[in-house]
């Protein structure tokens, strides 16, 4: 049988209609890139890939990549998290799915999660079935696990295995606490190559029902492949149809 996949984290872009200025010092990224593209790279697989979830990209004009997410009609975009500043007031783009404000950048300043508007932010979003997407510098997951401890109802879907820097005592209880809560996923997705130690842990702490599959292609070809990662993907987790498809229904209620 055909195995099924649903990348839980994807971003595609065209620099000549979008302004991302993270994408400066980068080059080798600064091509337009689409969710056939995509598709082309899982069809070297032969397997079904039945579309993935559009995570923002972070660019200068936020009402435009609403627009150009709008206007995008790709059966295989399945849903869309796109970037908003959480707080009880915010708004939301009305085509968006949930919603991620960039916890990883430098201008955030930390402590942000744990800022009283951030979680109150948080409960509105609960209250609106969204899920949040968080994107987190690695040493301050320990923020991140205090401020969704507050919130226990939300939806929250961790990023890159939350971005830690390895097993060390604070990641690792930082980790634990945030499998604890109800509603909570975690993505082991592609940039470097992924640590199969810090994979384990995190299979064996959230379960087999919380942890995705995801490529984050293109980001991924900057310190990787996206071959090299879903091959390892495949090789870690065999044809495991929770991981490669039905976590991702579940956290994003993906019909």
């Amino acid at each position: 049988m055909t195995l099924n996949v649903i990348d839980s984290h994807f971003h595609i872009w065209d620099p000549d209609a979008q302004d991302l200025p993270w994408l400066a010092g980068l080059p080798s990224l600064q091509h337009r890139y689409t969710v056939d593209d995509l598709a082309a790279e899982y069809a070297k697989f032969g397997v079904n890939f039945l579309g993935g979830v559009y995570v923002e990209v972070d660019a200068a004009d936020h009402e435009l990549e609403d627009r150009l997410l709008y206007e995008n009609a790709s059966p295989l975009i399945l849903k869309r998290m796109l970037q908003g500043r959480v707080n009880p007031w915010m708004r939301v783009p009305i085509n968006a799915d949930g919603i991620r404000e960039p916890l990883h950048v430098d201008s955030e300043p930390r402590g942000r999660a744990l800022e009283p508007e951030f979680i109150a932010g948080l409960r509105a979003m609960a209250a609106k079935g969204l899920p949040f997407e968080l994107c987190n510098r690695g040493p301050e997951l320990g923020d991140m696990a205090k401020a969704f401890a507050q919130v226990p109802e939300v939806t929250v879907i961790i990023d890159h295995l939350g971005n830690v820097p390895g097993l060390d005592e604070e990641s690792c209880a930082a980790l634990a606490a945030l499998a604890e809560l109800p509603n909570s996923y975690i993505k082991v997705s592609g940039d470097n190559p992924v640590d199969p130690d810090i994979v384990k842990y995190v299979r064996d702490t959230f379960g087999p029902k919380k942890v995705l599959y995801s490529s984050n292609w293109p980001v991924v070809e900057l310190n990787s492949t996206f071959a090299t990662h879903f091959q390892l993907m495949l090789d870690t987790f065999g044809e495991d149809e929770d991981f490669f498809e039905n976590n991702a229904r579940r956290a994003y209620n993906i019909d």
